[in-house]
């Protein structure tokens, strides 16, 4: 059985600051209410990194970036006894200064029905909040110009 999480939702900044706000996962505890600690395991994001995730009320997870494609989408994989969850992020450009979000999030394997059961409302809600900080924080940082390769 496979389980998800969806959600769609625009952000009125380019995608190259979404982009930059997506991709510095050790930020990511400022923006959402999702993560307690993110912490970067192999010293850059990007293809096969490493980023330890704590989120309220889950254990510790460690995620792997899986596939990757710059400046557009990335897709990585954590996986505990029975369950793989994988997360994409997709980042399209709808205009100049507009971008469309989409966040999934899937389990996968013979205990993916107990992970639903146990952590589908949960799963849910973290992934909108992590579309809403992620939108707000890249609709900030454009209104203040960082640039796409500032902070």
């Amino acid at each position: 059985m496979d389980t998800e999480a969806m959600t769609t939702t625009e952000v009125e900044a380019p995608v190259g600051e979404v982009w930059a706000v997506l991709t510095a996962p050790d930020r990511w505890p400022t923006w959402t209410a999702s993560m307690d600690e993110v912490e970067l395991l192999d010293g850059r994001f990007g293809p096969g990194a490493r980023v330890r995730v704590v989120q309220p009320r889950l254990r510790p997870a460690v995620w792997t970036v899986t596939d990757y494609d710059e400046g557009s989408r990335f897709t990585w994989t954590s996986t505990s006894p029975g369950v793989t969850t994988t997360g994409e992020h997709v980042l399209v450009p709808v205009g100049p200064d507009r971008t469309e979000l989409r966040l999934r999030l899937r389990h996968e394997g013979p205990l993916a029905w107990l992970a639903h059961l146990l952590f589908g409302s949960r799963t849910r809600r973290y992934v909108a909040l992590e579309a809403d900080g992620l939108k707000r924080a890249a609709e900030q940082r454009a209104r203040a110009g960082a640039g796409p390769d500032g902070q």
